[in-house]
């Protein structure tokens, strides 16, 4: 099954994914626990230690497709680098490609292209959207991995990149996905697509 969007759909995809990972990179992902709420304290909010920005673009992937998920992503990156717009989590500019996390950024376009391309493969069910956003953010970590190689990092720098980024935030950005995929399955249910 090809994507059975039309350009301009796909076009606005990629606008909404755009603002997406700008504003999920200043949020905060938490979720609630209902059985601490038994007291008088009211429920408890635990932190999943990472932003919304990655499961914007596993979002953005499973709703537009491939081209919009890529082509957001490719504006993301366009407007991180130049001075004028500090969009990334630590900022922005040029020299921001000197750090290894630029990798992890990179990342995003791959991921999600390969996100949207495997959402719109085959009919809309909720277990192929979600090996969409379990291929996506694989795609987003192993060009982080690669890009700390390409580096040069010593040994013991590239192990604390690979921890800080990956190991530390692979089981909240796991539940984004989930979460994205989720979203993603009632909206193509709601936009009969």
């Amino acid at each position: 099954m090809n994507n059975p969007l039309n350009p301009l759909l796909e076009l606005l995809w990629a606008f909404v994914g755009l603002f997406l990972t700008i504003f999920g990179t200043m949020i905060e992902a938490s979720l609630t626990s209902p059985l601490s709420g038994w007291g008088d304290s009211g429920s408890m909010v635990l932190s999943l230690g990472v932003t919304y920005q990655v499961g914007a673009i596993l979002l953005v992937g499973c709703l537009g497709g491939k081209n919009a998920g890529a082509l957001s992503q490719i504006a993301y990156l366009t407007l991180g680098l130049t001075p004028w717009f500090p969009v990334f989590s630590q900022g922005g500019g040029w020299d921001y490609t000197s750090q290894p996390i630029f990798g992890y950024l990179l990342g995003f376009v791959p991921g999600a292209w390969v996100c949207g391309w495997i959402a719109f493969r085959s009919r809309r069910q909720l277990e192929t959207l979600a090996l969409a956003c379990f291929a996506g953010l694989l795609t987003i970590h192993a060009t982080g991995w690669l890009y700390a190689v390409i580096l040069r990092l010593s040994s013991d720098k590239f192990w604390a990149i690979i921890w800080t980024y990956s190991v530390t935030a692979i089981p909240g950005q796991v539940a984004i996905a989930c979460t994205a995929a989720t979203i993603a399955y009632v909206i193509r249910r709601v936009l009969f697509y």
